[in-house]
């Protein structure tokens, strides 16, 4: 993941919320509609020293600081293992726990970091130009977390502004989002995408196939160019299942494998109540399969979601996950 806030869609919502007023807002949607850097470039505007109605001016020594990660009035809760990804700094703790391997990054945003996150709050700005909070994804504290950050976020000193992004709000709690004026995200035109994903290196006839696999989402399309997905690969999945070709998947993590066969079971059961596929073209699928088939696998893998994370054994798990598609789609 990167942020991408000089994306069109981006730039334009972000002028919209800097024309308003707000100590706290949560930006709420799907995942790859750009929540994290549309969250990152209302911090930048915020503390940049010379912020105009496009945002933060970007040469700056308030930028330049955000950019290296070092700035003084901007804390951001994340994830240890999102940090890591992109960059962020770790406490001095947490970093000293990781390095003597006496646990393992944490994918939940940790109460103690929101503890020290309400201290932040409370201190003066460093460089007199406020202080600000980023949280993403907000969904990822749990109860304990998000009230430690209630009071706060309730009743924030003046000078200190929260931005939460969130790619599964409804997993909040509702104290949480009453507490934020909400905005949510929208959706970027396709020509506006794949000419945005082009900009970005991607060829044209990779940029088409890996937005539609990507569901329209043109972040999720750059991850997945990033990722090493090819448009030939995306386009042969669906038979490649069919056949049992696990293959397809060998350089997948668990949890990618899981995204793209919900993808093909969406898709399968679309056509089978006559609307139109979205993530692969009708003519690259296999035969649907019966209505009640593929509705069990659309639910067994969303309980394959929910463990995804933790398989006992990903070999294991593959071959049980394709076998499982071959009963839906028909072919075994």
């Amino acid at each position: 993941m990167s942020a991408n806030i000089d994306a069109p869609w981006i730039t334009a919502q972000a002028r919209q919320l800097l024309a308003q007023r707000g100590q706290a807002w949560l930006l709420a949607g799907p995942s790859g509609l750009g929540q994290y850097s549309l969250a990152l470039a209302l911090v930048r505007a915020w503390l940049c020293e010379q912020p105009s109605n496009q945002g933060a001016c970007g040469s700056c020594a308030s930028c330049h600081a955000i950019d290296v990660r070092t700035h003084a009035d901007l804390t951001v809760l994340l994830p240890e293992t999102l940090m890591l990804e992109l960059g962020w700094p770790l406490s001095e703790k947490a970093q000293a726990e990781l390095d003597s391997k006496t646990r393992k990054p944490s994918k939940e945003i940790r109460v103690e970091t929101v503890r020290d996150t309400v201290e932040f709050a409370q201190r003066t700005s460093a460089r007199g130009h406020g202080k600000a909070v980023l949280v993403f994804p907000a969904e990822r504290m749990n109860i304990i977390s998000a009230n430690a950050l209630l009071k706060t976020l309730e009743e924030p000193p003046g000078d200190v502004k929260f931005v939460l992004a969130s790619d599964a709000a409804h997993q909040l709690l509702p104290t949480i989002r009453s507490r934020c004026q909400s905005h949510t995200m929208l959706w970027p035109d396709n020509l506006v995408s794949l000419a945005w994903l082009q900009g970005q290196g991607v060829a044209s006839d990779e940029a088409s196939v890996l937005l539609r696999a990507a569901g329209a989402r043109p972040d999720e399309a750059l991850r997945f160019s990033r990722s090493g997905l090819r448009a030939a690969s995306w386009v042969k999945l669906p038979k490649a299942i069919a056949r049992g070709d696990a293959s397809v998947f060998k350089d997948w993590s668990p949890a990618q494998t899981v995204d793209a066969l919900h993808k093909l079971c969406h898709d399968l059961l679309a056509l089978q109540t006559g609307a139109a596929p979205r993530f692969f073209e009708a003519s690259d699928l296999p035969g649907t399969g019966s209505l009640s088939r593929l509705t069990a696998w659309s639910k067994a893998l969303s309980f394959s979601a929910r463990t995804v994370e933790h398989p006992f054994n990903p070999g294991l798990m593959l071959e049980a996950l394709v076998s499982q598609a071959q009963i839906a789609i028909g072919s075994k």
